[in-house]
């Protein structure tokens, strides 16, 4: 080892802001301004470390100050490492590139006198002019790539160009997308399933729980979740031991649980996501079909529970929340829409009380695969529970709007047609659950959740209103 002086750097975090847009993948990107390195030019939110921060503390703080969105520590992954050498001046720096997939509220300029520009770009249209070592840090990334050596020489451009590309020398090493689990969590799924070779996280942006697709050194895959709090956990946990079981195999099995780590492993199912998919008019009539059949035996899958009469205080607390959903929707609801949903809650008040049945609780394409055979199958059952039957057929009739063959498809497969009060209740727990959506989606960026909501509004309109 020499006895020479140690060969210090500074260390940067870049913050790879990733959602899923309409054609793949999209990251946010921020313009510089002002007097500052390198203006003019894209770059990703980004900056130094502080005296005695770490790395993981800076890429949070960054995102606040630079984009003003709030992001948890667990929700940050190391993505990229790039050593850089910038044109002016010959000494390297390190920079670490994070991916974060889930954070609150809507991305904005935060600091104006150092950015006149932000927006999302798709990660294989990435605009220009560019920071090029910012791009050598996406290119590594992109190439689902560990790490880069981006030097530049004394001539070249801050800018991205032609010449830039032959600056960054890409190195192999595990896959971006395949990570390391948390020890106590690769404790608990080794346990349950044995040794484990290869974990990918597969979570969706805006559920709050996070899952991991396992491999193991046999070739067997499963899946771990870790829920976000302990109701989900005890929900879904006692949906697999209880109802579940009653799709057979058109449901996940449960593994394992951890009631601690508010973890479990199911097994996975051959399929497809249904979620974003196009089909014939007549194949998707057919899963609407399959989806009344799993549904019907979901909601028989253990006995009914006689409803409890509502105490004048549970009553009150109920139209209450509805009042509240409302209040935070209202900035975002049409006109019409508020005295709407206020005359469904008075109606609903009043509908005599259905037996509770066992429900998933979040019945949607996203949650629904479609397997080999061309059946449809039922995963996350992390919100069932104890519920009318109309609850789970709220989100699942946004598929319906415009297409009357689906809903009649649904309802031949699940065996029978709703009542009249069922019709009715269905249009108040829709409503609902659209102001809901729109108040949640509109104060987290969901722009997904927020049209489902005004999209079944303009429905119950032309029901209630013709």
């Amino acid at each position: 080892m020499s006895g020479g002086a140690r060969h210090t750097v500074p260390v940067d975090v870049h913050l790879i802001l990733r959602r899923e847009g309409d054609s793949g993948p999209e990251v946010l990107l921020s313009r510089r301004a002002g007097p500052v390195y390198a203006t003019g030019l894209w770059h990703l939110p980004s900056g130094h470390l502080e005296p005695d921060e770490d790395m993981v503390e800076a890429v949070i703080r960054e995102a606040r100050e630079e984009t003003g969105v709030p992001i948890d520590s667990e929700d940050v992954t190391a993505a990229v490492t790039v050593h850089h050498r910038p044109p002016t001046g010959s000494r390297s720096r390190i920079g670490v590139f994070f991916e974060v997939r889930r954070w609150s509220g809507r991305p904005r300029i935060m600091e104006p006198d150092r950015c006149d520009g932000m927006g999302w770009y798709p990660l294989d249209a990435l605009p220009d002019p560019m920071v090029a070592y910012c791009r050598a840090g996406l290119d590594a990334y992109r190439a689902g790539l560990p790490a880069a050596v981006h030097f530049q020489q004394p001539d070249d451009a801050v800018e991205y160009g032609p010449d830039a590309a032959v600056r960054t020398r890409l190195l192999a090493g595990r896959p971006v997308g395949e990570v390391e689990l948390p020890h106590p969590l690769r404790v608990f799924a080794e346990r349950a399933v044995g040794r484990i070779a290869r974990a990918s996280e597969v979570s969706w942006v805006r559920t709050g729980s996070r899952v991991w697709k396992l491999t193991g050194s046999g070739g067997g895959t499963w899946y771990l979740k870790r829920h976000r709090g302990q109701r989900f956990h005890g929900r879904e946990v006692f949906a697999y031991r209880s109802w579940v079981p009653a799709l057979g195999p058109r449901a996940p099995r449960l593994v394992a649980a951890d009631t601690e780590a508010r973890a479990v492993v199911v097994t996975a199912l051959p399929g497809r996501p249904l979620h974003g998919m196009v089909l014939d008019p007549a194949d998707e009539a057919h899963i609407q079909r399959g989806l009344g059949r799993l549904t019907r035996a979901l909601h028989r899958g253990a006995p009914e529970r006689a409803a409890e009469s509502a105490t004048a205080a549970e009553a009150t607390e109920a139209a209450d929340k509805v009042k509240r959903h409302v209040e935070g929707a209202r900035p975002y609801l049409a006109d019409g829409d508020e005295d709407l949903v206020l005359a469904l809650a008075r109606t609903y008040a009043d509908l005599p009380l259905p037996p509770l049945v066992p429900t998933h609780g979040d019945l949607q394409y996203r949650n629904v695969l479609i397997g080999d055979d061309g059946e449809p199958l039922l995963f996350d059952f992390e919100r069932s529970d104890y519920n009318t039957a109309t609850r789970d057929l709220v989100r699942l009739s946004d598929a319906w709007t415009g297409r009357p063959d689906l809903r009649d498809a649904f309802l031949d497969g699940y065996g029978r047609p709703l009542t009249p009060a069922e019709e009715l209740r269905l249009d108040c727990e829709a409503a609902f659950d659209a102001v809901s959506g729109i108040a949640y989606g509109s104060r987290h960026d969901d722009p997904e959740v927020t049209e489902r909501g005004h999209r079944t509004l303009r429905r119950l309109h032309a029901v209630h209103h013709p």
